[in-house]
């Protein structure tokens, strides 16, 4: 799978100095990365949300933009 471009989703920023510019949930300090290792590590999104200060709201429209990049035609460079 071709790597995100994550400037497009508009739930997500990444500012130099916060979380050492990692792409985070906007008004949060929860990095995406680690809400995906934690539901691949088996955790339910219900789990995550307890775990981290997210909400349904933020989990939805992350896994809507995941989701809307597999529409698009791989790219072979």
């Amino acid at each position: 799978m071709a790597c995100l471009d994550w400037s497009e989703c508009p739930i997500v920023e990444s500012i130099p100095g916060k979380v050492s510019g990692a792409w985070v949930l906007k008004g949060t300090r929860t990095p995406v990365q680690v809400l995906f290792e934690n539901l691949q590590a088996g955790m339910s999104i219900e789990e995550v949300i307890e775990q981290f200060p997210v909400t349904h709201e933020q989990i939805d429209g992350l896994m809507n933009f995941v989701a809307r990049s597999l529409d698009k035609p791989p790219a072979y460079g």
